[in-house]
C-alpha cells in the first residue's frame, strides 16, 4: 500500500519509513493511477516539487523497474544510446526525471508503437514544463496525464476529522514532507524556496537575476486570492510588463501558482474580465509572507485571503484526484458583485462563496443571492464555505464548514 514521505532525490532512511508506515497517508489519486495504467500504453505524472510523485509510484507498483535518469550514469546511458537504454530497461518501467532526456521521447513513441499494449511506461519529473513540451511533440494519443499536488485535507484526516487548528493548517500548507517528518515549516520552506529557484527556474527560463525572481515571487504571494494586475506587479517590482507574464508562466509550469479565469460565458453584463492569482499552498506563501507563527495569522490582513486560496486549491486538488481536469472560474461584476468559485457542468451553475470568519453572518450570500436573482445561479446550487464548524441549510444555499471540503467535487 503506498504511503508518502514526499522526499524526492535521498533514498528513505528507516526512520522515514516508520514514520510512514505510522501515519499512513494514502493517496486519493492512487485508484485513477491504477485505472490509466490498464488502459494507456504510457502514463505521466505531473506536479510540483515534492508532491510525493515518486514514491506515489514506486509504492502502487513495488513490483515494476524504477530508473531515475537524474543518476548521472543513467543520463548518460540513456543519451549515448538511447535504443539499448530501452531494451535493457524493458517495460512495465518508471523513468523518472525523464525530462533530462528529451532525445528519448522520440524512441519511446516508437517502442509504444510497436508493443502496441497498455501499461508499459510511467513518466515522472519535476520539471513539468519540460517534461509537458515534450509529451507534446512525440507522444500525444498515446499518454495519461495525471497531476498530484500537495496533500489534501481529506489525505490529512484520512477520513477522520482533522483536529489540527485552521491557523495551523495555514501555516503549515499540505507539502507532504513537514507532515510526515514533523519539520516547522520555519525549517523546511526556506530550503524549498531555494531549491526551487536554483533548479526548475534556471532550467526552465534561464533566469540569471534570482535575487529579483524572489522578490518577485513575494510579491506574488501577497497578491494570492487576489484580482491579478500586471502592471501594478511590474511597478512593484521594478520590471516590464512581458517579463511579469513571462515570469508568471515560470510560476504556473511548476505548480507554484495558477489563475482562477473569470466565467463571463452568455451573460451581457459588465463583468470584470481579468483572473485571480492563487498559490497552490498556503504554507509556501505564508513562508513568503514571513510569517512564522499561527498566532501571526490570528489579526493578518491577508488571512481572509489565505483562507480562500486553501479553499479554492482544495476544490482543485479534489478535481484532479479523479483525474478530472478542473473547469473553475470567478465571477463578478463591476459593481464588486463578486462569486469565489464558479463551475458549470451540464448548464447547470454551482457558485461557491469563502468566507473565513468563524461566526455566520447573512452578509456571507449576498453575491449570490445578487446572481441568483439575476436567474444565473439556482439557490440549492449555492455554497458558502467558511472558518466554522456547522453546517446549514439556508433559503438561499447551503453553509458549509471547512472541513467538509473533502466531500466538496464541483
Amino acid at each position: 500500500m503506498p504511503w508518502l514521505t514526499g522526499q524526492i532525490g535521498n533514498p528513505i532512511d528507516n526512520l522515514s519509513k516508520r514514520i510512514i508506515f505510522k501515519l499512513m497517508i494514502k493517496r486519493e489519486l492512487e485508484t485513477k493511477l491504477k485505472s490509466l495504467f490498464k488502459k494507456l500504453p504510457l502514463v505521466a505524472l505531473i506536479g510540483p516539487r515534492q508532491s510525493g510523485k515518486t514514491f506515489l509510484l514506486k509504492n502502487t507498483f513495488p513490483k515494476i523497474k524504477y530508473v531515475s535518469l537524474e543518476d548521472l550514469d543513467q543520463r548518460t546511458f540513456a543519451r549515448e544510446d538511447p535504443r539499448r537504454f530501452l531494451s535493457t530497461y524493458q517495460p512495465p518501467v518508471i523513468l523518472d526525471e525523464v525530462q533530462r532526456v528529451p532525445e528519448l521521447f522520440s524512441y519511446l513513441q516508437t517502442q509504444t508503437d510497436n508493443l502496441d499494449k497498455p501499461g508499459q511506461y510511467f513518466l515522472s519529473g519535476s520539471q513539468n514544463f519540460l517534461l509537458m513540451e515534450n509529451i507534446s511533440q512525440s507522444l500525444a494519443g498515446r499518454i495519461g496525464l495525471l497531476t498530484l499536488l500537495p496533500l489534501s485535507l481529506g489525505e490529512l484526516g484520512a477520513g477522520k476529522e482533522i483536529k489540527t487548528n485552521l491557523d495551523q493548517i495555514l501555516l503549515k500548507g499540505f507539502y507532504p514532507r513537514p507532515w510526515v517528518k514533523k519539520i516547522s515549516p520555519n525549517d523546511w520552506f526556506p530550503g524549498y524556496i531555494q531549491t526551487y529557484l536554483e533548479g526548475d527556474v534556471r532550467q526552465i527560463k534561464n533566469i540569471t537575476d534570482l535575487t529579483l525572481f524572489q522578490r518577485f515571487l513575494k510579491l506574488c504571494a501577497g497578491r494570492t486570492g487576489q484580482v491579478l494586475n500586471l502592471s501594478t506587479l511590474a511597478a512593484d517590482c521594478g520590471i516590464t510588463h512581458n517579463t511579469v507574464q513571462a515570469w508568471l508562466s515560470v510560476l504556473e509550469a511548476s505548480y507554484i501558482i495558477f489563475k482562477l479565469q473569470p466565467y463571463f460565458k452568455n451573460l451581457n453584463k459588465r463583468l470584470v474580465k481579468s483572473p485571480k492569482l492563487y498559490f497552490y499552498d498556503t504554507g509556501l506563501a505564508c513562508s513568503l509572507l514571513g510569517i512564522e507563527t499561527a498566532g501571526q495569522l490570528v489579526n493578518y490582513p491577508l488571512r481572509g485571503a489565505l483562507f480562500e486560496t486553501m479553499a479554492v486549491s482544495e476544490l482543485i486538488k479534489n478535481k484532479f484526484n479523479q483525474g478530472r481536469l478542473p473547469q473553475a472560474f470567478w465571477l463578478s461584476d463591476k459593481s464588486g458583485h463578486e462569486v469565489d468559485y464558479v463551475t458549470e457542468e451540464g448548464g447547470r451553475i454551482t457558485g461557491i462563496e469563502i468566507k473565513a470568519g468563524e461566526t455566520f453572518s447573512q452578509d456571507y450570500f449576498i453575491n449570490l443571492k445578487y446572481w441568483q436573482e439575476r436567474k444565473i445561479i439556482k439557490p440549492k446550487d449555492s455554497l458558502v464555505i467558511y472558518g466554522g464548524e456547522e453546517d446549514q441549510i439556508r433559503k438561499s444555499g447551503q453553509l458549509k464548514s471547512w472541513r467538509r471540503l473533502p466531500q466538496i467535487i464541483v
